[in-house]
């Protein structure tokens, strides 16, 4: 593998790892290809809440002394500025927080660091990692959003300023993002990922997920999160069964995510494919409705510090959100927690011989401006219901701008639904 040093930030996650553990290049020359591009970005992108380039070289310098290279050695990841690190500042993307250093790391953050991962930054995210933007604007074109929360994590992978990041998704917040910059984005059955050491947002919903630019790279992370060999993992050989589920809010969604979602099913049929159509069960129709309340809720409950002390410093937007839920009544919570978990229950009738949903991502593309970080009910649909699911960027308007499908895989089927992912992305590809 003969790779300029210049050009090591274009490399996967996947192939870095190879590299430097096969000495075709150093730690030190891969984070320092990603530390020019992102000289060369950042002004216009504004991907980073924490960034010290001496700092992430120094971590690439320690790891001349690991005697037992791991399966990310080398690898520079990004964290969502949510995530608890020991020696850098965890600011929340609110001004409450503003230089405030936690004295550990968040179990993920840890995680990646004993797999030999080089934590290279924190990166921006809405406030609190809820709907109140940050500075970052979308690579792909800088007058529309990047998506959110995980603003900043989605840009600076799809923008080559690092191979892979950490999100977290409540409703739509890895998802979201990768669709609207063109990455792969993938949310894994809730509560796969250790959670300590992160800023809840709401606790029944909250989840870890990772943006990549190819689905081998979200899946190296996947493995070291749940503790399996990376590298195992493989592409189905024989066509999957898919469910088409428009949902019941196909009435929302764009001409161009109507297209994607369309095209793919036909890719699909024509790749060998069984395609049914999936009509969700009536209760459905509530969950989400059902999201919002116990996202309001819950939110409330854990900024209950922030709103107490800091109730000044918290924007309108979240101010809002927060009254919504002190307001709401505990009946009410109970009632969206009961048909959420009613929901789940009713997923077997639902998925029946589908081993994969083919689901729309998104309304559209991206929405111009940075106002907002646009619309999570067609990903929160899925975070309620705590399955896995993940975002392909298989379709492009002839704008250049980018439209992703949604695949959704059975409750803790996670490496199925990889394998799957796999599958479509190479079938559609080749179509």
């Amino acid at each position: 593998m003969a790779v300029r040093e210049k050009t090591l930030n274009q490399l996967s996650a996947a192939q870095l790892a190879h590299g430097v553990a096969q000495g075709i290049f150093t730690p030190e020359a891969v984070v320092g290809s990603c530390l020019e591009r992102i000289d060369e970005r950042e002004p216009v992108i504004g991907a980073w809440a924490y960034m010290d380039a001496d700092h992430a070289l120094g971590q690439a310098r320690a790891l001349r002394r690991a005697t037992e290279p791991g399966p990310l050695f080398g690898v520079p990841v990004a964290i969502k500025d949510i995530f608890d690190t020991f020696d850098m500042p965890t600011e929340l993307g609110s001004k409450i927080y503003q230089g405030h250093r936690p004295a550990g790391d968040a179990a993920a953050v840890a995680m990646l660091r004993a797999a030999g991962a080089v934590i290279l930054g924190k990166t921006v995210t809405t406030e609190f990692a809820g709907m109140t933007p940050g500075i970052t604007v979308n690579p792909l074109d800088p007058k529309r959003t990047p998506g959110g929360s995980s603003s900043g994590s989605a840009a600076a992978v799809a923008d080559h300023m690092v191979p892979v990041a950490l999100g977290t998704q409540t409703g739509g917040s890895v998802l979201r993002p990768s669709s609207f910059c063109g990455i792969v984005g993938f949310k894994p059955s809730f509560g796969t990922i250790n959670r300590a050491g992160l800023k809840m947002a709401a606790e029944s919903l909250d989840t870890i997920g990772m943006h990549g630019r190819n689905v081998d790279d979200v899946e190296l992370l996947y493995d070291v999160f749940t503790g399996q060999t990376p590298g195992q993992g493989g592409t189905r050989r024989d066509a999957p069964r898919f469910g088409l589920c428009r949902t019941f809010l196909w009435d929302t969604v764009e001409p161009e995510t109507a297209e994607a979602v369309e095209a793919a099913a036909a890719g699909f049929t024509q790749a060998g494919a069984r395609v049914t159509e999936i009509s969700l069960p009536q209760d459905f129709t509530g969950l989400g409705p059902a999201r919002n309340i116990i996202n309001r809720v819950e939110r409330a409950r854990a900024l209950a510090f922030e709103w107490n002390n800091h109730r000044q410093r918290i924007s309108e937007k979240l101010t809002a959100t927060l009254e919504q839920g002190l307001a709401t009544p505990h009946a009410a919570y109970v009632e969206a927690l009961t048909l959420a978990q009613y929901a789940r229950g009713q997923l077997d009738r639902v998925f029946g011989a589908c081993e994969a949903l083919l689901a729309p991502c998104v309304p559209g593309v991206a929405p111009a401006g940075l106002s907002s970080t646009g619309d999570p009910e067609l990903q929160g649909l899925w975070t309620i219901l705590h399955v896995p699911t993940i975002s392909l960027p298989t379709h492009w308007t002839k704008d250049g701008l980018p439209v992703g499908i949604q695949l959704v895989g059975r409750p803790r089927d996670d490496k199925a639904l990889l394998e799957i992912a796999r599958w479509a992305l190479a079938r559609l590809a080749a179509g």
